[in-house]
């Protein structure tokens, strides 16, 4: 019956437009009238709690990097470098969007704002070159998604937050899957990309490829500083976060100087709103988790679930259905902040190691902002190349099937997670 009310309240005030951050809180206050536990003060405080977390500072900063790198001009010269690598490859501007969207992914790990920055630099020059625009969105739209995966992740640090795992592991076990990923995009653009019948951008010389690696390389060393004081321990994820925003306005301001005090001030705005809207988002989930806790809603399901308790990969099979099915209508953020709590005492209950299915649960996330309705960055890139959701539903599946066929390649050997997690650790 717990379950019941806390599903109903939660789904129904959803269904009835009500912001989701609002909608956990309502369905806060929905179990605790059915538990006769109302108590104002508990609300305030947990909100207060939710907020208060050292972890979650990484988020701000990394958000914060991201604008700065978008605004320094960082993001234009890692396409620049891709260009100079592929861009005379038949098919090379889908290949620089696949090589763009892994770099980007290893500075903001921001999903959105990777694929808004990548798809309004290449969609109207690979739109130009003669690219199918639905094919060329749908590439965009599906290498933005990596960004959740590959460090840093603002989806990790989420996860990592709400359910004790360690973000530092979580970020080395991503680092495979990300690049993975980006390989099954490579693959599925080769096949489909034939069709069309395009303009081949000229091929760079050495010394212009040179030139676009001396320019990039500083965009470079911001994925290898991080990684690199992970691994060895140097700082902790949210010390990387400010590590990665300093890094950012300093070459933006003295090193590429595309970014002025003058451009600060909306960087910054930016930055606060976007974060704003998250933290209000984690401080409402973490009520509701709290409530989840003293409900004891995780043993309720755990109980549901004990004839499987003892296949693993049946639970994992299930668990990746139900997001898959909830990504479809929900976005990844209220996703990890509502699921984990419940699932993560199914998860150890089995047996499942929590950084290997941390990985498998943000790819899953990432997947569900590809999957409409509501598919976040589905919408982006509809904004970007100013199609409909039913034109880029058509380009963008071949990339989607390609994605779904890696997670359960995840799910059917764990090793491929947990090989290079032990070694780089």
């Amino acid at each position: 019956m717990m379950i019941s009310v806390f599903l109903g309240s939660l789904l129904g005030t959803m269904a009835l437009g009500m912001p989701i951050a609002f909608a956990l809180l309502f369905s806060g206050v929905a179990l605790m009238l059915y538990l006769d536990i109302f108590d104002s003060q508990i609300i305030a405080q947990n909100l207060i709690n939710g907020a208060d977390n050292f972890p979650l500072m990484a988020i701000p900063f990394f958000l914060l990097a991201g604008e700065l790198m978008n605004a320094g001009g960082l993001s234009q010269r890692i396409v620049s470098m891709s260009m100079s690598l592929v861009g005379h490859i038949r098919g090379g501007l889908g290949y620089v969007a696949i090589m763009a969207s892994v770099l980007f992914a290893s500075l903001s790990g921001s999903a959105v704002a990777d694929t808004a920055a990548i798809g309004a630099i290449l969609i109207p020059m690979m739109v130009k070159s003669g690219y199918d625009i639905n094919r060329s969105s749908g590439l965009v739209a599906a290498g933005g998604i990596i960004a959740p995966v590959i460090p840093p992740s603002i989806g990790f640090i989420l996860f990592g937050v709400t359910s004790g795992v360690s973000i530092t592991k979580l970020f080395m076990a991503g680092i495979v899957p990300g690049i993975l990923l980006g390989v099954s995009l490579i693959v599925a653009w080769a096949i489909v990309s034939r069709r069309d019948n395009v303009t081949v951008q000229p091929r760079k010389s050495a010394r212009e490829i040179l030139k676009a690696f001396r320019e990039g390389i500083w965009a470079l060393f911001l994925p290898a500083i991080i990684i690199f004081g992970l691994r060895f321990g140097v700082f902790t994820p949210t010390e990387a976060a400010v590590v990665a925003a300093v890094y950012a306005l300093v070459v933006g301001l003295f090193i590429y100087r595309q970014l002025t005090v003058k451009d600060l001030y909306q960087v910054f705005i930016n930055a606060a709103k976007m974060t704003s809207v998250v933290m209000f988002l984690v401080a409402a989930a973490l009520v509701s988790s709290w409530l989840i806790t003293v409900a004891n809603l995780p043993q309720e399901v755990i109980g549901l679930l004990e004839p499987f308790m003892d296949h693993p990969l049946l639970i994992l099979l299930m668990i990746n259905l139900l997001v898959v099915i909830v990504g479809t209508a929900m976005d990844m953020t209220p996703t990890i902040l509502i699921l984990t709590p419940v699932l993560m005492p199914l998860v150890k209950a089995a047996g499942i190691d929590p950084v290997y299915f941390g990985v498998l649960f943000i790819i899953n996330n990432a997947i569900g902002l590809l999957t409409p309705p509501v598919g976040t960055v589905l919408n982006v890139v509809c904004g970007v190349s100013k199609i409909s959701m039913e034109d880029i539903m058509k380009g963008v599946w071949p990339f989607l099937l390609a994605e779904l066929i890696i997670l359960i390649l995840l799910i059917l050997f764990p090793s491929i997670v947990l090989v290079p997690l032990h070694w780089l650790t």
